[in-house]
């Protein structure tokens, strides 16, 4: 069998957003799958848009995903020479011709078509231009285009888009198409059939907005005399108003460093792309990397657009809660050791990891982040809602602090007196804590869940989250005496 080579050829023009992302996926996908290999192509013949923070930020973002690649990256712009050699190839053979009509000629043609509600085609002025007549042109400097000669006298292309079915495009609905500007630079349309020709591309898979170019571009593969691939086009990616997902409309809520920065774990971000427009006949959403690979298909990509709802105004979500359950499910469930690394970025971009935590507090750090990790939904929460387990400087919530302290002037007494009781505790664990609390609580005639709730947001500044006794443990002594005394002054 012949071997599979899919390729992903963004441009250096941006970061990589969730559409370009969720490509990627699909074609590293497929390569997994069938054994077959994936190309890396920088389109970087954009010269004015194109830079190199761009292609290394596209890099970056890729490596996070674990995407890999097996040839490349290579650049479209190394390659312009071949490009322009293929453009010559299609004039010496009749399948091109050069086009010696100016843009202004061009553009009376397009207003009178359009006064006359008629379909803004090429007319194919210069379609059978003597040779006589072009080489006098060309003497004189006229600058022209090339352009590939579509057939006339019937017909039509057809293909089968695995995604999209049979796909059929009349010869008289195409124009005779430029694939050579007038500066002599080739257009996109010939250079990257030329590139999938180069790289014996055999499946090319992309977004939906590439299905009207594929009739031209297999007119280029034929004129070449070059095999064609086959086609799987991805539908779009829209917002919630149904709206195309842009760089330029949603900024970098839809790139992929966004959710790196903001604690999303790289496998479910993997996991939660791959069901934008993928699926399951069982509705199935959790997967690992083994277990995706082996159930992805093509032929299981959907036609309907996929949706990725986009909160601009939700701090606490700020992304589509199906992206964020998922990496919840995976935040909480891996193996602690898995997540590790990912919280230690976190803390230290927080400003307060302690290189300790991995050498004698590490065995004490995993404990904590196991313990914490359930009530949490990206990694950024161990910086924010877990400050107070790895850091003396963190915030009180001021809702908790008044509902939960300040309504109860008993504590400013009582703290104290609990600090003395939980110091002199020899053996500090969750079951002597909780004997101390409780003990306390009959003894002052009040219900327990005063102290339990006023401790709670003393020492970790929030008003919920794990079992209260098993916090102090994590929390430790010293620390726990040093805060209650503290939590004293919060009534000044």
């Amino acid at each position: 069998m012949e071997e599979v080579r899919t390729r992903f050829p963004p441009s250096p023009t941006g970061y990589l957003h969730i559409g370009g992302a969720r490509t990627a996926i699909f074609n590293w996908l497929f390569a997994q799958k069938t054994g077959g290999k994936l190309i890396l192509r920088i389109e970087d013949t954009d010269v004015e848009r194109s830079s190199e923070e761009s292609f290394q930020g596209i890099i970056e973002s890729l490596k996070w995903l674990g995407i890999t690649w097996d040839e490349g990256p290579y650049f479209q712009s190394q390659f312009i020479k071949e490009h322009s050699a293929a453009a010559q190839k299609l004039l010496e053979s009749g399948h091109a011709y050069k086009c010696f009509c100016t843009k202004e000629a061009l553009d009376r043609k397009r207003e009178e078509a359009r006064k006359k509600k008629t379909a803004l085609q090429y007319d194919g002025t210069c379609r059978n231009l003597p040779p006589e007549e072009i080489r006098k042109k060309e003497a004189a400097g006229i600058p022209y285009t090339i352009r590939l000669k579509v057939p006339r006298g019937g017909g039509f292309v057809s293909f089968e888009d695995i995604v999209y079915g049979i796909i059929e495009k009349k010869y008289e609905d195409i124009e005779d198409f430029v694939i050579v500007r007038s500066n002599g630079r080739p257009l996109y349309i010939l250079s990257n059939a030329v590139d999938d020709i180069r790289d014996r591309i055999t499946h090319v898979i992309r977004g939906q907005d590439g299905l009207a170019n594929t009739p031209k571009q297999i007119l280029i593969y034929k004129a070449l005399g070059a095999p064609i691939p086959r086609f799987a086009h991805m539908s779009l990616t829209l917002d919630s108003n149904k709206a195309k997902i842009s760089k330029r409309t949603h900024g970098e809520l839809v790139a992929v460093h966004f959710y790196k920065e903001h604690g999303f774990l790289p496998w479910a971000f993997v996991n939660y792309l791959a069901l934008l427009g993928w699926s399951m006949p069982d509705s199935r959403e959790i997967f690992s990397k083994e277990e995706l690979i082996k159930a992805f298909s093509l032929e299981g990509i959907n036609r309907a657009n996929a949706i990725f709802d986009v909160r601009k105004d939700d701090p606490k979500f700020f992304t589509d809660p199906k992206a964020i359950s998922i990496n919840t499910h995976y935040l909480r469930n891996l193996p602690v050791e898995e997540i590790e690394p990912y919280v230690k970025e976190q803390l230290e971009k927080g400003g307060i990891w302690d290189p300790d935590f991995e050498g004698a507090k590490r065995d004490w750090f995993l404990r904590t982040v196991d313990l914490i990790r359930s009530r949490y939904y990206v990694t950024t929460d161990f910086v924010t809602l877990g400050r107070a387990y790895f850091s003396d400087d963190y915030p009180i919530d001021p809702k908790a602090l008044k509902k939960r302290i300040l309504k109860h002037e008993g504590l400013k007494e009582w703290f104290p007196i609990l600090a003395d009781r939980l110091q002199a505790t020899e053996t500090f664990t969750a079951e002597g804590s909780e004997q101390v609390i409780r003990e306390m609580a009959d003894e002052l005639g009040i219900k327990a869940g005063i102290l339990i709730n006023g401790i709670r947001t003393a020492v970790t500044g929030q008003a919920k989250g794990p079992g209260l006794f098993d916090v102090l443990v994590a929390v430790g002594q010293r620390r726990v005496v040093e805060r209650l005394l503290k939590a004293v002054t919060f009534f000044e």
